[in-house]
């Protein structure tokens, strides 16, 4: 398995030392995941209703980075399960971010691996390869593009253009 960093200040330190670097994600995502503080290299998927692009992307070596999904904040399906979950944890992914919902909560907590999401559905998402990859998002009243920097914990979501110590 590849090395996935953890993070070792919390968003509020991050916050503090370096305001003038970072941006603050708005909207209120939940925890999911089993680690619940996680960083790295912003990697993107727009999608709707469609989870086969997030599949495709975690199949990929995560080197650490922390896929962002747009899933348009649809609440009539899951856009991640616990076997992606586990893909991605296998494949060195340090985390995700879908605005949308996930299922298979209960596993997924169990998975070292970070989640955040709006909410959870039991019904799973179509497979029509439909929607994009590498391009930039707009959620949560921020600009996401892929290559920045996203800093994740309990008390929220932080970007910036480059790596924060």
């Amino acid at each position: 398995m590849l090395s996935v960093k953890l993070m070792e200040k919390s968003t509020p330190d991050l916050y503090d030392q370096h305001a003038d670097l970072v941006q603050v994600a708005t909207s209120a995502f939940r925890d999911y995941g089993g680690i619940r503080a996680f960083c790295g290299v912003i990697a993107t998927v727009r999608c709707f209703e469609d989870n086969s692009l997030v599949r495709a992307s975690l199949e990929r070596p995560g080197k650490g980075q922390v896929l962002l999904v747009d899933g348009g904040q649809s609440m009539r399906c899951a856009l991640l399960g616990d076997r992606l979950a586990q893909l991605a944890h296998d494949n060195g992914w340090s985390g995700l971010i879908i605005n949308g919902c996930i299922r298979d909560s209960g596993i997924i907590q169990t998975i070292a691996i970070g989640v955040k999401a709006l909410a959870c559905c039991p019904a799973k998402s179509e497979k029509r390869n439909l929607g994009q990859t590498g391009v930039e998002l707009h959620f949560a009243g921020l600009n996401f593009r892929p290559g920045q920097y996203v800093y994740a914990d309990q008390d929220g979501i932080l970007i910036a253009d480059k790596a924060l110590e």
